[in-house]
Formats: structure tokens, C-alpha cells, sequence
């Protein structure tokens, strides 16, 4: 892996990290919920974590080759998003929401659902099973494969802490006196997290 390749992984996943999807939702709402975005992003980047960890060790490989492991860790993260979506949608946050709440355990919660969305996350097994490959030396000439992969893969971690605690921080900050407009934004990030988990579920309970 050279430089050149680096950084043309960097410009895409980039690319793929500032498209809105449920990772976006998920910081949106946390960041009108909760005192700080930091549990719920640092729970999105562990999800990533174990993502990195797996496809290090070649289990991603044995997943892209198993179509019914795929297909029920797809059918589990978008089960997960719709779950989590009607929740959002049954109680949008505003700025402040979370002060009643204990500091640690709603921490501990916002931490646990992001890790949650993103170990399930349907684009991100799909950015570890077919685009991260495609930047990888597989001869092996510099640095093993498996070492290009973690390298990959932190990689995709830093992207995504930049961009999802931007995210969480902007709304919180833009939406902080405006009461309605962030119950509006946060009903929206939880009709999208369960539009994109119904629509994954269909699709994929369809070529059963």
C-alpha cells in the first residue's frame, strides 16, 4: 500500500462518511438529546472498531463469502435502526432534554446505541467488504495485509469521529434556541433511521 492509494481511500471514504445515512441521524439526535455528542460518537467509532478488528483477522472475507451470515447481520442492523428510529420518533429531544438524566448511565446508553447502529450499520459492512479491499497491496510488499487493513481502517475511524462530532456539535449548537425546529430535525433523523431500516429489511428479506 503507497501513499497514492492512501490517500485515494481517504478521498473516498470521505466521501462515503459525509453522505447523511443513520450514523448521521443517530449524531443528530444525540447532539440535541444529550450534554455532549462525545459517548454517541465515540460509541459509532467502536462499532468501527470491531469492524477494523474483524476484517484485520480475515473475517470479513469469510462474512462476504457466507450470504446467509450477510444477509442476517443485514436483516439485524436494519431491524436495530428501525428500532431505534421509532424510539426517537416516540420522544424527540431538544437541547437540554438529557439534564434530568444521570450524567454516567445516559452516557453509558448513547455510547451503547451508537456502537449498536454502526456494528450493524449496512453501509459500513459494505465499505469493509468491497471498498476497503480495492486499496490493498494483497502481494503483501510493504506491509501485510492485515497491517493495511487496521492502517484502512483507523483510518475510516478518525474520518468518521471528524465528521459525526461536526455533525452532533453544528445541530446542537445551530438548533439550541429554536425548541420546535430541533423536535422537527430529531423527528426527522428518526424517520430516516427507520425509513433506511425498513427499506434495508424489504430489499433484503426479498431475495430470500
Amino acid at each position: 500500500m503507497n501513499t497514492g492509494a492512501m490517500m485515494s481511500f481517504l478521498a473516498v471514504d470521505l466521501l462515503l462518511v459525509c453522505v447523511p445515512g443513520a450514523d448521521w441521524a443517530y449524531a443528530i439526535a444525540a447532539g440535541l438529546r444529550g450534554r455532549s455528542v462525545v459517548p454517541a460518537v465515540g460509541g459509532l467509532v467502536a462499532g468501527y472498531a470491531v469492524h477494523t478488528a474483524l476484517a484485520a483477522a480475515g473475517l470479513a472475507v469469510l462474512v462476504a463469502g457466507s450470504p446467509g451470515l450477510l444477509t442476517a447481520l443485514t436483516v439485524a442492523g436494519a431491524g436495530y435502526l428501525v428500532w431505534l428510529g421509532w424510539g426517537v420518533l416516540r420522544r424527540p429531544g431538544t437541547p437540554g432534554a438529557a439534564a434530568g438524566e444521570d450524567t454516567d448511565a445516559g452516557a453509558a446508553r448513547m455510547f451503547l446505541r451508537g456502537a449498536g447502529i454502526s456494528g450493524l450499520n449496512p453501509k459500513g459492512l459494505l465499505l469493509y467488504l468491497s471498498v476497503l479491499p480495492q486499496f490493498l497491496d494483497t502481494r503483501g510488499e510493504r506491509l501485510p495485509v492485515a497491517v493495511q487493513t487496521a492502517v484502512l481502517g483507523l483510518t475510516h475511524m478518525a474520518c468518521c469521529a471528524a465528521v459525526y462530532l461536526t455533525v452532533g456539535v453544528l445541530a446542537r449548537k445551530v438548533l439550541a434556541a429554536r425548541p420546535a425546529a430541533a423536535r422537527a430535525v430529531t423527528r426527522t433523523s428518526g424517520a430516516a433511521m427507520l425509513g433506511i431500516g425498513a427499506f434495508l429489511l424489504v430489499e433484503r428479506l426479498a431475495t430470500l
